[in-house]
C-alpha cells in the first residue's frame, strides 16, 4: 500500500475519521475531479488548532528519544557476526549518504529559486544535520567494529584447533 509522509493511505483516511470525531477536524465539502474517485476536503476545528498547538509546543520544546531500531539491532541482533553487521552499516552509510547529497542539492535548488523562507530552510538544514551526524558516528564505528572483529578472529582460530 502507498505511503506518503510515512503514513499509509489506508492508516491516513482511518486517521481522518478519528480526528473528525474527535472533533478536531470537519468535513467542509466533497469534491469529484474526472472519473477519480470523491474526495472530502476537511478543515481543522478551533478545538483542532489548540491540541495542534498543543502539540506543536511539545515536539519542539520537549526532545523525546524514540525506540531505535539501529541500537537494538546492533545490541541484541547478533552483531558477534560482524562481517554481516559491517556490511549492513556500510550500505546504511551509503544511503544517508546520498540523502543528504539529495537533500542539500534539494535545499540549494529552491533556495536559489527564492521559494524557500526560513523555517523551511531550517527544516531542510536539520534533515541533513541529522543524516551528517549519523554517517560520522558510522565512520567512528565501522572501523571500530573492523579492529574488534580482526583482534577476535586470531583467537578464535586459537581455541580452534
Amino acid at each position: 500500500m502507498a505511503a506518503w509522509g510515512g503514513v499509509r493511505v489506508g492508516a491516513l483516511y482511518r486517521e481522518l475519521r478519528d480526528l473528525e470525531a474527535e472533533g478536531l477536524i470537519e468535513a467542509v465539502r466533497t469534491e469529484t475531479e474526472g472519473r477519480r474517485p470523491a474526495r472530502t476536503i476537511y478543515r481543522i476545528t478551533v478545538e483542532g488548532r489548540r491540541e495542534l498547538g498543543i502539540l506543536r509546543e511539545q515536539a519542539i520544546a520537549v526532545p523525546r528519544q524514540m525506540p531505535d531500531a539501529l541500537a537494538v539491532a546492533l545490541l541484541f541482533g547478533g552483531v558477534g557476526e560482524r562481517a554481516v553487521a559491517i556490511g549492513l552499516l556500510r550500505a546504511r552509510r551509503d544511503v544517508l549518504q546520498r540523502e543528504l547529497d539529495g537533500i542539500a542539492a534539494e535545499r540549494a535548488h529552491h533556495v536559489a529559486a527564492g521559494r524557500l523562507g526560513a523555517v523551511d530552510v531550517a527544516v531542510f538544514r536539520r534533515g541533513e544535520h541529522l543524516r551528517a551526524a549519523e554517517i560520522a558516528w558510522l565512520d567512528e564505528t565501522i572501523p571500530a567494529l573492523e579492529a574488534d572483529a580482526k583482534r577476535a578472529a586470531p583467537a578464535k582460530r586459537k581455541t580452534s584447533r
